[in-house]
């Protein structure tokens, strides 16, 4: 079976899928080679190039067929995958050889983490409910205080298993990301944190529906286009919010996600944020993290951001619309290979017979290139939802963002963005009109660069701090600029690269070009274009940009215009 045809979900398997086993000898099909656009400038993916020493990267063709019987297994993320894994919480054997991450050694460890230590007073524990990679969950019953007689789910977490700082650091910071974000509607609600010599517990909202994989595979595997649509309101309506607060889940799978109750209309929760972390807007992280069948290809290059929960969420859409995974081999090694190499199959059946806009939908969550992912505020305005009931798109962090690099545009860039922007489609425009109705804007119409501030109070919450998304937006309200109307405004929030991910990318560019020829081309030397683009005297500016110009009028060329649209600097130049 080829690898880029994904797999029907079969019965559950007891071992888990985070704990990276063995590396096998599982053989990988050739997927589908990419095929480079014939468009004059396509921005490729800049993982391969930007991660050549990355783990993840392996090539097949440089083993010596002729001299072995059957070729050596590509080198595969695996085992270096495992190995951060075991260090990560200590479980590295004595004789393994290791690169210390940390404190490694128990003696000495702080495990005390300052929670109440009388557990057994006010709950009664009852029979496991579930268990993870470092702990299992029992349902209980509140003896006193405000739950009394009511049931309860508690997490216990060893403290022996906590044999690393980076463990315990785990521990501690599931703790403090569930008290901070209880309140959405769709995430488990927490109530206290108890701890003794032996464990930690974690007293949350008991939810007696099950997992969501259990319910598709009572379903036979998958879910009508209306019925997914209502779940996936739910998974992007509460990942949103955590990214608007700075947090990453970074396990996004049907098994982290429980319904309230059996009832066939139940709310759905996120559950598990113990390999969560905070990430700020700017920054990205490192740490191999997550589900094999579910981890996104730059997690493997280390380096990623919230855009990875979001090719977790294109995984779990696949599996609920088709009943396939994506992307499958026989081993984790073999996993990793094909979620780095192969594409997954929209031919056979049913994609075929489902709408265009839900394959849409996914492809464009399942997009190797990270810049090019929707956002979960941007999915939950997409066609294939835009009609589901209920559905609220939150305040999304990556306009701040792309307000932010907008302002500190060259006047020729923001011309040739205002001319992209005129070729948005109406659900695009809504999207960004639902984004500036929320800074606020004046009876005029407008908005300033305090309205960004003022926007996100009302959502922050003490995630919203530790991660330092607060700091952000503090220096973003800070900058100089004048009031923005709604035109200019989706000029600065439009992101050329989630665009470009799109098949109508073409046309998008084309119909600009000839609206930057009408009001925004004209003439101009390369000097001053340099000038323009802000780069160095290091560059050779006749040698680079030649072909950014018309010989014919010494205007900017079709070229030209779509490399300003995507920004340029000296660094990237020098790169090229």
């Amino acid at each position: 079976m080829g690898l880029c045809h994904g797999k029907p979900i079969e019965n559950r398997q007891p071992q888990s899928e985070t704990s990276i086993i063995h590396d096998g000898n599982d053989p990988v099909s050739n997927s589908q080679t990419r095929k480079s656009s014939n468009f004059p400038f396509y921005s490729p993916s800049p993982l391969p190039s930007l991660f050549k020493n990355s783990p993840a990267n392996s090539s097949v063709s440089s083993t010596p067929l002729r001299i072995f019987k059957r070729p050596f297994p590509p080198p595969s993320p695996a085992k270096h995958i495992r190995a951060l894994l075991a260090r990560r919480h200590g479980s590295i054997k004595p004789n393994e050889a290791s690169i210390p991450e940390g404190s490694e050694c128990e003696l000495g460890l702080d495990k005390n983490f300052g929670f109440s230590k009388h557990f057994g007073a006010h709950y009664e524990l009852g029979e496991e409910v579930g268990r993870g990679h470092f702990g299992y969950t029992c349902s209980a019953k509140a003896k006193k205080g405000s739950l009394k007689g009511q049931d309860v789910a508690v997490k216990v977490i060893p403290k022996s298993k906590m044999t690393t700082v980076i463990a315990i650091e785990d521990v501690r910071r599931e703790v403090k990301i569930l008290r901070a974000l209880t309140g959405h509607k769709n995430l488990v609600q927490s109530y206290d944190a108890y701890e003794d010599d032996d464990n930690v517990y974690v007293v949350m909202e008991l939810c007696k529906g099950g997992e969501l994989l259990d319910r598709i595979l009572s379903r036979g595997g998958k879910y009508s286009e209306d019925d997914a649509k209502a779940v996936m309101v739910q998974i992007l309506s509460v990942v949103a919010f955590c990214h608007l607060q700075g947090v990453v889940h970074r396990d996004l799978k049907p098994e982290n996600f429980l319904f309230v109750s059996k009832d066939e209309n139940s709310t759905l929760k996120a559950i598990d944020f113990g390999l969560s972390d905070y990430v700020k807007p700017d920054e990205r992280l490192n740490d191999i993290v997550g589900s094999a069948y579910y981890v996104a290809p730059e997690v493997l290059h280390r380096s990623y951001g919230t855009e990875a929960d979001m090719w977790s969420i294109g995984v779990i859409a696949y599996i609920l619309l088709c009943g396939s995974r994506p992307f499958w081999a026989r081993t984790e090694s073999g996993i990793f290979r094909a979620v780095l190499k192969a594409d997954p199959s929209f031919d056979e059946a049913p994609w075929p017979a489902l709408s265009s806009d839900a394959r849409d939908f996914v492809k464009r969550l399942l997009n190797k290139d990270f810049r090019k992912r929707l956002t979960a505020a941007q999915a939950l305005s997409h066609p294939w939802l835009a009609d589901y009931q209920d559905v609220k798109v939150p305040t999304d962090m990556i306009v701040y963002k792309l307000v932010k690099a907008y302002i500190c545009s060259s006047s020729l860039r923001k011309s040739a963005l205002a001319a992209l922007a005129k070729t948005l489609t109406v659900p695009q425009l809504a999207y960004l009109r639902d984004q500036f109705m929320q800074l606020g804007p004046n009876k005029s119409g407008f908005i300033s660069m305090q309205n960004f501030k003022t926007g996100i109070v009302k959502n922050s919450t003490d995630a919203m701090k530790d991660s330092r998304v607060t700091d952000y937006v503090h220096m973003i309200s800070s900058i100089q600029y004048r009031k923005l109307d709604f035109e200019e405004f989706c000029a600065a929030a439009i992101s050329v690269h989630q665009l470009e991910g799109m098949e109508t990318w073409e046309q998008h560019a084309r119909r600009a070009y000839e609206l930057f020829e009408k009001d925004g081309n004209r003439p101009i030397m390369i000097e001053e274009l340099a000038s323009e683009l802000g780069l160095s005297p290091s560059v050779p500016v006749h040698v680079v940009l030649q072909d950014w110009i018309r010989h014919s009028d010494g205007k900017l060329s079709f070229l030209g215009f779509v490399r300003l649209l995507h920004g340029v600097s000296s660094r990237s130049f020098q790169k090229a």
